[in-house]
């Protein structure tokens, strides 16, 4: 069931046209990624649905709202959030509450649930300013939940993270999916392939391609073989590139190679003659899926 339809939308800044007739649908319960290169026009896509940004031309459509005003049932999380660092936690988002029009007791009571929910309810009562990164993006996620969004918009929610921030809020988010429908955007990819059900690639303000990763791989699956030799394999990249079957030979470092075939039976055939007659040794040889960052950067180089 779809929650949220866009159609044709359209965002221009005087001779720059940031998005240009973009349509998309979001499914209710699922999450979404928004992936592009930078200047793709993504957050200028968040921030028109959100309501921060009046499009230029184009239609957003909530399932079951009346009108054009659905922020009360949007949660936004933008990409370099701000917060009152003399603030505690709690006192932030009982603040925020109050803003989205809580009673007192219920913004405090709400802000005790959320700060319980997002893993910081020890630091409620802790000054914001003495928070880490991944706390205040647990924190800015708890802001977002504050209205219980029916939509989840979270603008590259851990690009700023380190390893074990950018875990957390993972991890989060793999929770949220199952209380609310998300839309997030990013540039880690391999984050999106691991919690998203959905993905739009979009390039200069356009969509690019689309659909679960599934259909993305399938679609645009290409014959691909990972080797990795035990020793350089440097000297027999011109050999290599000779054989008919390789569209495409990319080394990763001076012991792997990654190629592209027209014919996954001849190559893996011909590859395996090839380094026996030499007496190569190799240490990997398999096939491998087309990755999401395989389809961004096909996309990207377009």
């Amino acid at each position: 069931m779809s929650l949220v339809t866009i159609t044709g939308l359209t965002k221009k800044f005087s001779t720059n046209t940031a998005v240009r007739d973009l349509t998309l649908e979001l499914e209710k319960g699922l999450c979404t990624a928004l992936l592009g290169p930078n200047g793709a026009g993504k957050t200028t896509t968040l921030s028109m649905l959100a309501g921060i940004m009046k499009q230029t031309t184009g239609k957003i459509t909530f399932s079951g709202v009346v009108g054009n005003d659905f922020r009360k049932y949007i949660g936004y999380l933008p990409q370099y959030p701000v917060f009152y660092g003399w603030m505690t936690g709690k006192e932030y988002l009982q603040y925020v509450g109050q803003l989205g029009d809580l009673s007192k007791r219920e913004a405090a009571t709400k802000a005790d649930e959320l700060l319980e929910l997002v893993g910081i309810a020890e630091a409620k009562n802790r000054k914001i300013t003495g928070y880490s990164g991944g706390m205040k993006q647990r924190l800015g996620i708890a802001q977002a939940l504050i209205n219980d969004p029916q939509l989840l918009i979270l603008d590259e929610p851990v690009s700023a993270l380190d390893p074990i921030g950018r875990r957390e809020v993972l991890t989060l988010m793999k929770q949220l999916k199952e209380k609310t429908t998300i839309l997030f955007s990013t540039h880690v990819l391999h984050d999106a392939e691991e919690i998203c059900d959905y993905i739009y690639i979009i390039k200069d303000g356009e969509l690019a391609i689309n659909g679960t990763l599934e259909q993305l791989q399938s679609e645009h699956q290409q014959p691909t073989i990972y080797i990795e030799g035990e020793v350089e394999l440097g000297e027999w990249l011109e050999k290599i590139e000779q054989f008919s079957f390789v569209s495409e030979l990319v080394t990763n470092n001076p012991k792997t190679l990654t190629l592209t075939v027209l014919d996954v039976e001849t190559a893996r055939r011909e590859l395996l003659n090839f380094f026996g007659s030499l007496n190569v040794p190799i240490r990997k040889f398999e096939l491998v899926r087309t990755s999401l960052e395989d389809l961004f950067l096909k996309v990207a180089k377009k």
